[in-house]
């Protein structure tokens, strides 16, 4: 017999029958040590030789081996003939077994354990093995964990270590070093190096094993059914889950069936169809099978780890773990396949698990989209739409992770192609079958989502969807944005609902596998006529990335023509490229150059892309200039070939010479930008000859324009040029009459930049040739400039002397003929009747020009002419002029009738005549101040400005005391002036020419209020992004004085004293209630931008300079006193006077997905920590300084009856939610006040509550989603600010007394403790009532979540806070508005809050105390 010779290695026969009884007594959790005389052979041969004798028992009974008489002879017949005990056999191999479980485990150890672990599963598939009670679920299990035992662990954990690594690089921060952590580590290696070394040979022998286990076990579960075993069938599907990822798999897997075991050779093929047998109805219900195998599949397809117990661990997305993701896919399509109809349920059930537990973060949302979508692709269309619609709700959940997800799997859907419904399916369900439905409702639907992080994703995928092959997604896109285009949101279905399952999750580790039902509760729509304004909106929106987002999407729509290429549309491209982030900058830059590529042949395209590219090249990042520069390289100076080899079908050679056009015509005004970028190609010797030569064969072409435009830039730093050409094309400039007034310009300069390399002959030639060009005045205004410039680089010579006798010679020449002219215009009595208005602009704009570089030339005659074309009228001459009035002949003409075109010119002429001559911009100052104050003409104010920023440059002192009259500009009645002196005030400032003084901090400041948006728009810029770096505490040093400026209060001792004339006052003047939004805009705009710091002590200084003085008689509580008075109260009581360390705007996106939870709870005590200390120094202050100064206040107001004590008690009632607790110990000297001031706050508080009864809370229907349900933090924003998308309409009450009694009967421990309830009161002042339609968020029922019925909304499984609500209410609806929000008692919060409710049988005791 050579099965019982096989068996002599194991000496069952010397095995005790106490020993074995023992094993079998301690169920196979341990075994006894064997007696010393026992030697049992530990040899793998030997268990190789007692498989393959028993295997063929495995078989059927027809293969099995023969008896003496012929007959198939049972193993078990064998056993009992040769006195084979199975129980010794059973012990003898689970002493193997476990020995095969220590770490340190020899190799011979753990191959013997996998050996014995499958010889123990080869007996069990022999027939026979329950009649002889072979079967022990502890024994089996532990075969099964013998592949986890013996495989080396420590693979595991470098896995383990590296995924924890990505995951920090993930973050946008890492996360913080703990000592914990540290000693976890050396732990772990300390652990790792105990463990027995294994070569590459060792780990084969072992794999070995672990095929040989594996073969066993899928013999065993095609003979032996596991129906009364579900917990050892639960352990077989997750030891099979496991090894899917064992190993890599060279090609697809075959996931048919009737397979071979035999030829099956990698580890997941086995393993694959060790989970297709487990789905067999012979191992149980069929629909408990699917429910377990599905389940483990679930972590394969997330990429997560998980054991027998705890969290799921996350797995670093390798190619090994994405293939093994992707045959996880495979399998359950080939279940689905096979199964139909059964297997449906549960493949529902894995995807909504999908999207409930997928991680946040890109790369696993993305493959876990695909994955969603491969597989709804196997199920029919009434399932796919009853899915989708699924979809659709879980898209508008609360958790931000979710909507992310939502999205990616609505794009890969759009990848596939679009569904046609098909007879049966029910009329309701037909739309969501539709790539409209998807673009519309669950892309586009997302556009004004509460999360940055999902608008700016959902803007994304717009783009996207404009470059899928599907026509129907841009089809869909293009409806978005015409103005035909219906509503496309469905009524009736949920932007926000709740988690129901038969069992209500609350952690991540709780959640069953089950059907996750979502409720709908509310209708939500859109008009897509409003879609294109709202884009533009998020374009400037606050979030970077959602701006970002917005670009890439306005590029996209642009690119494919869903909406027109306008100038309007392009011009919000090109102003991104100036955006305050560095990002967005760079996004808008690619976004013009990706648009231009796509249609360069558009001229308002190629205008946008000069505009936005073009000036980036002075931009403050280095990386935004050498981008700008080398795009600029790229589309224009690498293009320019010879005339020669050019052609118009070249598209990128004429898209150049299109640009140079441009800049040449229509956008001229980029001349010094394109200027600096030659600078600094020259300093790298771009400017070869061959480009040189190019761009002169072109001069006499059809682009002359752009080549001479290039050549003026080039002219300077390339002395080697065809000087030939050049003057030739001089020649004809001067003989021509048709050349453009900018070409003439760049030809002049390019003349200019040759001179010194020419001769003197052809040098005096062209200086002459100017002289007459200048003395014709038939040149426009850019070409005299342009003469007179290159006439003195001209006449440039090594000695000063020589260059000023020259120009005194021909630029003296130019204003003597310029005094003649206008002698002869102004001082003849009829001169003014036959003025040629442009000929007289001319002579004075070249005797301006002129006169700058021939100071000593000009008389006092010609001052007098210019000073005579800006006078006028006798009458109006001012104070400050009379001495020069005197000496003016002003009998020899009448009053000044000269245009408006020509004052303003001599307005420019005369301030450069006054930057030559320091006593003319003494006298004249005076001037140009009068026509500030009296001129109507808007060109002549306008230069008046320029010429005053100008003389304040050169002569900074003695124009300082004008600068009032330059700032009251900034109320004129024209926008063109007021934003010219708004720029030029800026430069000022910045450049410390002018100083904050007197009123230019608020005459500056009132301009965030104008009347023009765009004015106001600039100014906030110019204070924030300029001026504010500049000077940090420039708001806080001037904002109690904004107080009494805008109030005009000139009663206080200090502020507002600085002296104005009455017009500028009520030109400036903020007074009256009419105007208080106004002012109140100017002050939260100051206090956004206060730091922590400043806004402690404008605290301070404004209960000091402003509450005291009332209080101390100072200031008088008259008409004008109760006005600041009750300003000052309004002006406490802002939210942006908190600090943010205690209002939590640091972190009021805590739904923001992009911590984990160590790095989100690290955040959340430092928080706590530092809220602590801050909270604690403030109310110290409060107590001490605010407190006494309310308390007599109140006192004074009370006796003269003042309005303002509603002021006062408004501002009371906000701060005591915070200090209720400080201010009665403060008020407990006093019962009797402290008793008055809790009965005031209490009606105060019900006036306001009984106001906010009659009002209710609306969503926005045009802002494509629901405000969120969630944290507390969020709770606040909503009844302060209106909805914030998405959040679900569900039933609300207001809050019984019920409920407040119920919670007052909880232990103070508990009430203070981390588990506390949340209780918000919502009479707020500044809260304004919406849509009377929908009731107010957060009305709650007196239950908890421990009793759930009807819908529970908001399950978020351990990552935020349960909002519970219920249609059942006890009670009236007229109780107090509040609501109450419970935090899940399986979850901490880490922040917590003190109480603000106390038992009235405590008050009651405490006033009997006193009594």
């Amino acid at each position: 017999m050579e099965l019982i010779h096989a068996l002599d290695f194991l000496n069952l026969k010397d095995v005790s029958g106490g020993w074995v009884d023992a094993v079998w007594d301690l169920e196979f959790t341990e075994t006894e040590p064997l007696d010393a005389a026992i030697v049992i052979k530990n040899g793998s041969k030997e268990f190789k030789t007692l498989y393959s004798h028993l295997l063929p028992y495995m078989t059927d009974t027809e293969v099995s081996p023969l008896g003496t008489d012929g007959a198939s002879q049972s193993v078990w017949t064998v056993f009992g003939d040769n006195g084979v005990s199975v129980k010794s056999l059973v012990a003898v191999l689970s002493y193997f077994v476990l020995g095969g479980k220590s770490k340190t485990a020899s190799v011979q150890q753990r191959i013997s354990a996998l050996q014995a672990s499958s010889l123990y599963l080869l007996l069990l598939g022999i027939p026979g093995s329950v009649v002889n009670k072979m079967f022990h679920q502890i024994l089996f299990d532990t075969c099964l964990n013998t592949v986890s035992n013996c495989w080396p662990q420590s693979l595991v954990k470098k896995r383990k270590k590296d995924t924890l690594k990505s995951s920090q690089a993930d973050g946008k921060r890492s996360k913080p070093h703990r000592k914990d952590n540290d000693e976890m580590d050396v732990d772990e290696d300390e652990e790792q190096d105990e463990e027995v070394h294994l070569s590459p040979q060792d780990l084969l022998k072992i794999r070995e094993g672990v095929v040989l286990l594996v073969k066993s076990l899928l013999r065993l579960l095609l003979k032996f059914p596991l129906k009364d075993e579900p917990q050892s069938a639960d352990n077989c599907v997750q030891m099979f889950a496991k090894l899917t990822n064992f190993e890599p798999v060279i090609g697809e897997l075959n996931f048919g069936a009737g397979q071979d075991i035999d030829d099956m050779r990698t580890m997941p093929e086995l393993a694959y169809y060790g989970l297709w047998l487990l789905c067999s109805s012979n191992h149980g219900d069929e629909k408990v099978s699917l429910r377990r195998v599905f389940h483990r599949v679930l972590y394969v397809i997330l990429m997560m780890s998980k054991g027998e117990s705890g969290k799921p661990s996350l797995m670093m997305a390798t190619q090994a773990v994405l293939a093994a993701r992707d045959q996880a896919i495979g399998f359950v399509s080939h279940v689905v396949d096979e199964l139909k109809e059964p297997a449906l349920p549960f493949l529902r059930i894995l995807l909504q698990h999908i999207s409930f537990r997928m991680v946040d973060k890109t790369d696993y949302r993305t493959h876990g989209a695909q994955a969603v979508a491969k597989l709804l692709a196997k199920m029919p269309c009434g399932d796919y739409a009853s899915f989708i619609k699924w979809l659709f709700d879980y898209s508008r959940q609360s958790k931000v992770a979710y909507r992310m997800f939502a999205l990616d799997v609505t794009m890969a859907l759009l990848e596939q192609p679009e569904r046609e419904a098909n007879e049966n399916l029910d009329a309701e369900l037909v739309s969501f079958l539709s790539h409209r439905f998807l673009v519309h409702n669950m892309v586009f639907g997302r556009r004004s989502d509460a999360s940055p992080t999902v608008r700016g994703h959902a803007l994304t995928c717009l783009a996207q969807c404009l470059e899928l092959p599907s026509m129907n997604a841009t089809r869909s896109i293009k409806e978005l944005f015409s103005t035909t285009s219906a509503q496309t949101v469905l009524d009736g279905h949920s932007s926000e609902g709740t988690l129901n399952s038969q069992t209500t999750p609350k952690t991540f580790k709780t959640l069953p596998f089950k059907t996750i039902e979502i409720t709908n509760s509310d209708h939500a729509s859109f008009e897509s006529k409003d879609t294109m304004a709202l884009l533009k909106r998020r374009v400037s929106d606050p979030k970077t990335n959602v701006r970002k987002c917005a670009l890439q999407a306005m590029m996209g729509l642009l690119k494919h023509n869903v909406i027109m290429l306008s100038e309007g549309n392009l011009t919000v491209l090109s102003e991104r490229t100036r955006d305050p982030a560095l990002s967005v900058k760079k996004k808008a830059l690619q976004c013009l150059i990706d648009l231009l590529a796509a249609h360069p042949e558009n001229s308002l395209v190629q205008k946008a892309w000069l505009r936005g590219v073009v000036p980036a090249v002075v931009d403050a990042e280095s990386s935004v200039q050498e981008k700008a520069l080398e795009c600029l390289q790229q589309t224009i100076l690498s293009q320019v070939k010879s005339h020669g080899s050019y052609s118009y079908r070249d598209a990128q050679q004429t898209l150049t010479w299109d640009l140079l056009g441009l800049l040449c015509d229509h956008c001229q005004d980029l001349d010094r930008y394109f200027s600096r970028a030659f600078t600094v190609w020259s300093k790298q010797n771009k400017f070869t000859a061959a480009f040189i030569n190019n761009l002169i064969s072109h001069t006499e072409a059809e682009h002359a324009a752009g080549a001479w435009l290039l050549l003026s830039k080039v002219a300077s730093s390339c002395p080697r040029l065809d000087y030939g050409k050049i003057l030739d094309a001089w020649d004809d400039l001067v003989r021509s009459k048709n050349v453009t007034v900018t070409t003439s310009c760049h030809i002049l300069c390019v003349i200019g930049d040759i001179g010194e390399h020419l001769n003197e002959d052809t040098k005096s030639r062209i200086v002459e040739d100017i002289i007459t060009w200048l003395k014709s005045f038939e040149m426009p205004l850019e070409v005299i400039s342009a003469s007179v410039e290159t006439l003195c680089r001209l006449g440039k010579a090594e000695a000063v002397s020589d260059t000023q006798t020259f120009l005194n010679q021909h630029c003296g020449e130019l204003v003597s003929v310029c005094e003649a002219y206008l002698s002869g215009v102004i001082l003849n009595e009829n001169g003014a009747q036959n003025l040629n208005e442009d000929l007289v602009v001319k002579h004075l704009y070249t005797l301006g020009v002129a006169s700058l570089h021939c100071p000593s030339k000009v008389g006092k005659r010609i001052v007098l002419l210019v000073q005579s074309v800006l006078t006028s009228s006798v009458e109006q001459q001012s104070e400050g002029s009379e001495e020069l009035a005197c000496s003016q002949p002003l009998s020899q003409f009448k009053a000044s009738s000269m245009p408006s075109s020509v004052r303003a010119h001599a307005v420019i002429t005369l301030g450069k005549l006054c930057l030559q001559h320091e006593e003319l911009t003494r006298k004249y100052l005076p001037a140009f101040a009068r026509e500030l104050e009296l001129c109507s003409e808007l060109a002549v104010r306008s230069n008046v400005v320029v010429v005053m920023c100008d003389l304040c440059v050169r002569y900074t002192n003695m124009v300082d005391r004008y600068v009032p009259n330059v700032s009251a500009c900034l109320r004129d009645k024209e926008p063109l002036i007021r934003k010219q002196t708004l720029t030029m005030l800026t430069n000022l400032l910045q450049e410390e020419f002018v100083k904050w003084k007197g009123s230019l901090f608020f005459r500056f400041i009132a301009v965030l209020v104008d009347s023009d948006p765009t004015i106001a728009s600039l100014c906030e810029y110019y204070l924030v992004h300029l001026l504010l770096k500049k000077n940090p505490v420039m708001f806080s040093q001037h904002f109690i004085e904004c107080i009494f400026h805008f109030n005009s209060y000139e009663k206080h001792k200090t502020y507002n004293k600085f002296p104005q004339a009455a017009s500028e006052k009520a030109k400036f003047s903020l007074k009256g209630a009419q105007n208080k939004e106004r002012r109140f805009t100017i002050y939260r705009f100051l206090l956004v931008h206060f730091t922590d710091a400043q806004r402690f002590n404008i605290t301070i200084k404004i209960s000091q300079n402003i509450l005291a003085c009332f209080v101390d008689g100072e200031l008088p509580l008259d008409g004008d006193g109760a006005a600041v008075l009750a300003e000052t109260f309004g002006i406490l009581s802002l939210k942006e006077i908190k600090l943010s360390a205690l209002s939590g705007a640091e972190g009021a996106g805590g739904d923001e997905p992009h911590e984990d939870e160590q790095m989100a709870m690290a955040k959340a005590v430092m928080q706590v920590a530092q809220k602590k200390v801050v909270s604690q120094v403030q109310k110290k202050v409060f107590i001490e300084s605010m407190i006494p100064i309310i308390i007599n206040l109140k006192s004074m107001l009370e006796q003269k009856r003042s309005p303002v004590l509603k002021d006062l008690m408004g501002y009371l009632q906000l701060t005591m939610q915070d200090y209720r607790s400080e201010v009665k110990e403060f008020f407990a000297a006093d019962e009797q006040l402290a008793v008055e001031m809790e009965y005031n706050l209490k009606m105060y508080e019900k006036e306001m509550e009984a106001q906010m009864a009659h009002c209710s809370l609306g969503g926005d229907a045009a802002s494509g989603g629901t405000p969120i349900l969630g944290s507390p933090a969020s709770a606040h924003r909503l009844l302060q600010t209106g909805f914030a998308t998405p959040q679900p309409f569900g039933p609300s009450h207001l809050l019984t007394q019920r409920l407040v009694q119920s919670d007052r009967r909880q232990p103070a421990k508990q009430r203070s403790g981390p588990h506390r309830s949340w209780v918000m009161v919502t009479g707020d002042r500044n809260f304004t009532p919406l849509d009377g339609s929908v009731k107010p968020k957060g009305g709650v029922c007196d239950r908890a979540i421990s009793t759930p019925q009807g819908n529970i909304h908001e399950v978020t499984f351990g990552d935020g806070v349960s909002a519970i609500f219920s249609d059942r209410r006890t009670g009236s609806n007229t109780g107090e508005g509040r609501v109450l929000q419970l935090i899940s008692p399986d979850q901490q919060t880490p922040v917590p809050r003190q109480w603000n409710v106390q038992s009235p049988l405590n008050q009651k005791r405490t006033r009997q105390i006193h009594q």
